[in-house]
């Protein structure tokens, strides 16, 4: 392939570091003997370690200078968060030698935390505790199949209950760690089954960023990157913890606090990234909301808000100053504990150290008004003017590696690929893109009104099988659950999916690994249990998308191991079964967009089909011809604009950022930063999107005469574009023959020839989505203005009547949804249980950590669950450091933990990281997992404890709020 380097035998020339420690170390060292010797060497070895990579030998296999052997460099990306890290992996003879960073990477810089340095043990065959081959559960164990038996018996139970109870009676959940074209072709393998019964982990971190984003400004994504925080001059994070959830983006962020940066960290944990800062303001986790207001109010009473910004390209910013001017520092004190003195440290820091940038991650997002806090912050950042610029932004930093990919052409329950809904009009569409008859399509569904309904939520799959039938908005409850690579642990109420688990009629698992799932559902259930194993993503090729919207193309590093198959082709066996591989292809009248090798769907036919499909975000521009030229010149990319100097990608933006324009052709550059118009729209310049129209109550809601993008012939305000607009502006001419056949009718989202975005673009210097203002007030959301509303389980009853949730809803995603009614049931639930009960991240694990403490080098880091408790409240209590404690919350489950005493937290805060699964209330699980596929290291998982709560928007989980008490553990 275009990115490999091979060579027939061991390479034979040695550099200068290699020649000048081979007397110290032996050249074919093992690594038994080289920790042996590592007293002897351990000088040398330090050395090595800061010399530059070029000066660096690598290291060889023991017997590859005598054997020889054929040896390949397979480039590709860390598989764990969403920072991108680019590896270079080493392979002798098929098997995955040794693997490296690559220095050359614009995004990680040669840099890996202890998870990406750790990746190789994916493609180990010894000890591995993956899961080898299919097997089902009976009589309570797992018991080994075949892949045909598994395709046959899992596919007759799907086809009996789709017959029996309709499409929708099953629930899909996809994976943020499928590559794009996976994800992009679950989300149509799933609407061709005929439900919207999908969704992904997106729905459970960042569902709340994309929709409060996205209602606010256009996209809801990341805006600059993580380079890009190299030119802030102040970063504010809250709701993030960096240095452990996205150790390798604290390099950028450590780079800018050299040159005089002014870090600064808002959290209810003095977290390792708080260490970093140059100021740290502890907060009530909860209140974000009254925190960001509180700060703005600074801003505002002091005149340090941008007004010509605001003025011209901000709706509503006067109904936010409204609400804003209420949070005096005395009710700021009262809701979020924080000082007059701290938040006027941080309004001042972030108004006079421009451009100032904001980052959040999953501590903002995970609550029952997450909506609210995003948009929250969004709105502080309009109102320094600091969106659209080099330096600011709202940094969004999401989690998995391809969480952001998934959301953006994933399966979603809302939404067919590049968030275009589910309206007849995006079926049309993408029937086109599909190459299949819409009709066909159509009555794969129970019914016209079910295919533009959105479907359930992950988050929600647990009620969607107990709850009433009556109180369902579908026609039967749900029968059959796939997981394919989700971790269950990572969903709150553990203790009720146990429940859903026992009534299901069918559960799968598709996954490298057994996952929790297997596990829980052996403890409650005899049989309806079926395991998949799925290939690694190093054992098959794809694109993949960083949370600064970069794609990358990982390389196949080895075969798949075991008898593990890729997701595409799991899909296309299904497909085979259903009846509708043809259609998973596009293959109707004489054409197929897909072609298919061994049951194996071509990954770049893949990616070409969604390059023809999405063009709301610009994932059309990105080829598989171009993304492997960036990874194979990823030298010659600036390290702080990520554009390249010079080379065969000159000019373009590493990973092409979507949105890249147009077709592949047309060669834009991609979008490093979004909404700049101080960049010209072909140099990855844009405006705010139009997408709610031209004027609200009489309102303009278009940018003010003279603000544009740079070299735009228009230079006010306007709509997004359409065939009509086209022909009343005098372009329709400027497009060719072909282009005017299929842009009749169609507006810059459905016009498959891409001219309606050349046009715009490329010869008149416009945005086709139009030039408007950003929404400080988002009239369709609960709030329009974002408030403060008390958690669901508060500390603070007294708080509650001023500040009281939503209502319950009836109907919200085909299910009754309760927000007050619970908040007022437990109104007086803190006597009982006084502790605010947080979760989050640990450097060694990742996600649902199935995997990561599966791997012997990251269990060795953190081998025990446990809980940070405040040296005052494990006072109280008889604690002391390393004890086995009760987790005790309102749901009746208990989690037994080891304390961790620590000045962390706060005397009213508790914190447990989420990465766990393998206990259940006390009891290790170890006998219920399938023999030899158990994770190492085992644990209580946070979720069995977590309580009800769900966002008004996209409901989106509460997991950062809640209530508990801890007790000592007594034998």
């Amino acid at each position: 392939m275009l990115l490999t380097r091979k060579s027939a035998t061991a390479p034979s020339a040695q550099s200068r570091l290699a020649r000048g420690l081979a007397g110290m170390l032996a050249k074919t060292i093992d690594r038994r003997t080289f920790l042996k010797r590592s007293g002897v060497a351990a000088g040398a070895g330090a050395f090595a370690s800061q010399l530059p990579f070029n000066l660096i030998g690598k290291a060889e296999a023991a017997n590859e200078a005598k054997e020889g052997g054929k040896i390949e460099v397979k480039r590709t990306v860390c598989t764990h968060c969403s920072v991108g890290c680019a590896i270079d992996a080493v392979v002798q003879n098929g098997v995955w030698v040794r693997q490296e960073p690559v220095f050359d990477s614009p995004l990680n810089l040669g840099a890996h935390c202890a998870k990406g340095a750790s990746v190789r043990e994916h493609g180990m065959t010894e000890h591995s505790h993956r899961l080898k081959y299919p097997m089902k559960l009976e009589n309570g164990k797992y018991k080994r199949i075949s892949w045909e038996q598994a395709i046959n018996e899992v596919g007759d139970k799907l086809l009996a209950i789709r017959k029996e109870s309709g499409p929708d009676a099953t629930f899909w959940v996809g994976s943020s760690k499928h590559s794009n074209e996976q994800s992009y072709l679950l989300c149509k393998w799933v609407r061709l089954f005929g439900t919207n019964n999908t969704d992904h982990q997106a729905r459970i971190c960042h569902s709340t960023t994309v929709a409060g984003v996205a209602n606010t400004w256009g996209y809801g994504a990341m805006t600059n990157s993580y380079n890009d925080m190299q030119n802030a001059k102040a970063i504010w994070f809250m709701g993030s913890n960096a240095a452990e959830a996205h150790p390798v983006s604290m390099l950028h962020v450590l780079h800018a606090k050299e040159t005089g940066t002014k870090i600064i960290v808002a959290d209810p944990r003095f977290t390792r990234t708080a260490a970093k800062a140059d100021h740290y303001v502890r907060i009530r986790s909860g209140t974000d909301v009254a925190v960001i207001w509180s700060v703005l109010y600074h801003v505002f009473k002091n005149g340090w808000e941008d007004k010509q910004y605001i003025n011209d390209r901000v709706y509503g910013m006067d109904k936010v100053r409204d609400e804003v001017m209420k949070w005096t520092p005395e009710r700021a004190k009262e809701v979020t504990g924080i000082s007059e003195e701290d938040l006027y440290k941080i309004a001042e820091t972030m108004a006079k150290n421009k451009p100032s940038s904001i980052v959040w991650c999953m501590g903002q997002t995970q609550h029952t008004i997450g909506n609210a806090m995003v948009r929250a912050f969004c709105v502080f950042q309009l109102a320094l003017g600091n969106i659209g610029v080099m330096g600011g932004g709202a940094n969004i930093f999401r989690g998995h590696d391809n969480v952001q990919g998934a959301t953006d052409i994933g399966p979603n329950p809302d939404s067919l690929p590049g968030y275009y809904g589910v309206a007849p009009g995006a079926f049309a569409h993408w029937a086109r893109v599909w190459n299949i008859d819409l009709e066909w399509l159509k009555k794969q569904y129970a019914s016209p009104a079910m295919m533009t309904k959105p479907g359930m939520t992950v988050s929600r799959w647990i009620d969607g099988v107990l709850e009433k039938n009556e109180l369902i908005d579908q026609d039967s409850n749900l029968r059959a659950l796939v997981f394919w690579g989700h971790a269950p642990n990572s969903q709150s109420r553990g203790k009720e999916m146990v429940e859903a688990m026992k009534k299901l009629d069918l559960l799968v698992v598709i996954d490298p690994y057994p996952s929790a799932t297997a596990a829980m559902a052996a403890m409650v259930r005899k049989d309806g249990v079926y395991l998949l194993p799925a290939a690694t993503q190093y054992e098959t090729s794809g694109s993949v998308t960083a949370s600064n919207r970069s794609l990358q193309w990982r390389e196949k590093v080895i075969e798949p191991l075991f008898e593990a198959k890729p997701d595409q082709t799991i899909m296309y066996l299904f497909a085979k079964k259903f009846g509708f591989a043809d259609q998973l292809v596009g293959k109707k009248d004489g054409k197929q967009n897909i072609q298919v090798v061994n049951d194996e769907p071509v990954i770049e036919d893949i990616t070409r089909e969604f390059n023809r499909g999405a063009w709301t975000i610009g994932y059309t521009g990105q080829s598989p011809e171009r993304l492997k030229l960036h990874m194979k010149n990823m030298h010659t990319f600036d390290v702080k604009t990520l554009r390249a100097k010079g080379g065969p990608c000159d000019g373009e933006y590493y990973g092409l950022p979507w949105p890249c324009y147009g077709t592949p052709e047309m060669k834009h550059p991609g979008s490093p930063n979004l909404y700049d118009t101080s960049k010209h729209v072909m140099e990855g310049g844009g405006n705010f999107r139009a997408n709610f129209g031209v004027e609200k109550d009489g309102v303009n809601l278009l940018a003010e005469d003279g603000s544009h993008s740079k070299g735009a012939e228009l230079t006010t305000g306007y709509p997004e574009f359409d065939h009509v607009l086209l022909k009343k502006l005098g372009w329709w001419d400027d497009l060719t023959e072909a282009e005017k056949k299929e842009a009749e009718g169609k507006n810059w989202k459905t016009d498959l020839s891409g001219g309606i975005q050349r046009v715009v673009m490329k010869v008149h210097g416009c945005h086709f989505w139009g030039n408007a203002k950003a929404r400080a007030v988002v009239w369709n959301f609960p709030d329009g203005v974002p408030l403060h509303r008390e958690p669901l389980y508060s500390p603070r009853p007294d708080l509650i009547e001023k500040y009281p949730t939503h209502d319950d809803k009836k109907v919200f995603w085909r299910l009754p949804t309760l927000f007050k009614s619970v908040q007022e049931k437990n109104k007086n639930i803190s006597k009982d249980f006084p502790l605010i009960m947080t979760s989050g991240r640990l450097v060694e694990f990742e996600g649902g950590g199935e995997e990561t403490r599966s791997n012997p080098w990251l269990a060795e880091l953190q081998q025990n669950m446990f809980v940070e408790i405040n040296p005052k409240s494990a006072n109280d209590r008889g604690i002391r450091n390393n004890d086995y404690v009760w987790v005790k919350t309102p749901t009746g489950a208990q989690l037994k933990v080891m304390a961790q005493v620590t000045e962390r937290v706060g005397p009213d805060t508790v914190f447990l990281p989420f990465h766990f699964s393998g206990w259940w209330m006390g009891k290790d699980m170890l006998d219920y997992y399938p023999e030899g596929a158990a994770p190492i290291v085992r644990g209580e998982a946070v979720n069995t404890a977590t309580t009800y709560g769900y966002d008004s928007v996209t409901m989106m989980q509460e997991t950062k709020t809640t209530l508990c008490q801890i007790e000592k553990f007594q034998a």
